[in-house]
């Protein structure tokens, strides 16, 4: 009798083995998929999956749903193109030695602002724009755009700065946006589209805006160029003090790797 019951309960074991596999399997093949963003308005925050170092990562809406809304987040991945873009939500008094490097290097660069920016730092922006970067919309006030159902109120959000930027340049606005810290929903998406923007997020960042805990060069490096890949939006903040530091001797490598630097036009006219 004991002999019995040993051998129901190995196969048992053997049962809820198989089971556990089986249903193991699917979560191991899917782990690095990309999820579109949700079609009911949900929210989302970009996100990026990094895979083996110097492919591109996935983010996390697919490539081809992205780009029916004009939203990209990475360019060619056959290309050693690499696409410089900043984020200030206000200055911290690196931006001048971040142009001077760019200007010392010939590297086109976007900078994503806030409308406050463009009121307080009007020489800063002029000087971007002579010296042929781009300015992007990163909103008037940088508030939480998912919370925004409505195109009135999204195109307001948008045309605050315009209108300072328009103002203060005498042109119209570059129709590059990107989120504010990268939240988004489907909605956002096409709303920015309607209003003829190209929604940029990033494919290449690493945790550069906390003032009080500013990383070391080292570490900069260490997120930064193992990570680097063809056709990447790489997302920086002019605000820190150690992207002031170490860009000269970081575009110094990236051009030792062989890359080039292209301007957002020229990402939007070849991807």
């Amino acid at each position: 009798m004991s002999k019995k019951k040993v051998d129901i309960s190995e196969v048992i074991m053997v049962i809820l083995a198989i089971i556990l596999i089986l249903t193991t399997i699917p979560l191991l093949i899917n782990q690095n998929e990309t999820v579109p963003a949700s079609v009911n308005n949900s929210n989302n925050s970009w996100g990026l999956g990094y895979g083996a170092n110097g492919q591109q990562p996935t983010g996390n809406s697919d490539k081809e749903y992205l780009k029916k809304y004009n939203a990209y987040y990475v360019g060619n991945p056959e290309d050693k193109v690499l696409y410089l873009t900043f984020d200030a939500g206000y200055e911290n008094g690196y931006t001048s030695t971040l142009l001077d490097v760019l200007k010392k290097h010939s590297v086109p660069a976007a900078f994503f602002l806030v409308g406050h920016y463009l009121e307080e730092n009007p020489d800063l922006v002029k000087r971007m724009v002579e010296e042929g970067h781009i300015v992007g919309n990163h909103t008037t006030k940088h508030p939480d755009m998912t919370q925004i159902t409505s195109i009135e109120g999204f195109k307001k959000e948008l045309e605050g700065i315009e209108n300072l930027y328009k103002e203060l340049i005498g042109e119209d606005m570059p129709k590059y946006y990107r989120p504010p810290a990268g939240k988004y929903n489907e909605s956002n998406l096409k709303h920015a589209k309607e209003l003829g923007y190209y929604t940029m997020f990033w494919s290449l960042a690493y945790v550069d805006w906390e003032n009080n805990n500013q990383p070391s060069k080292e570490l900069a490096f260490s997120k930064l160029l193992p990570r680097s890949h063809p056709g990447a939006m790489i997302l920086l903040h002019s605000t820190s003090k150690t992207n002031a530091e170490i860009l000269d001797d970081l575009l110094t490598k990236w051009k030792d790797d062989g890359y080039t630097f292209k301007s957002l036009d020229y990402f939007i006219e070849n991807n």
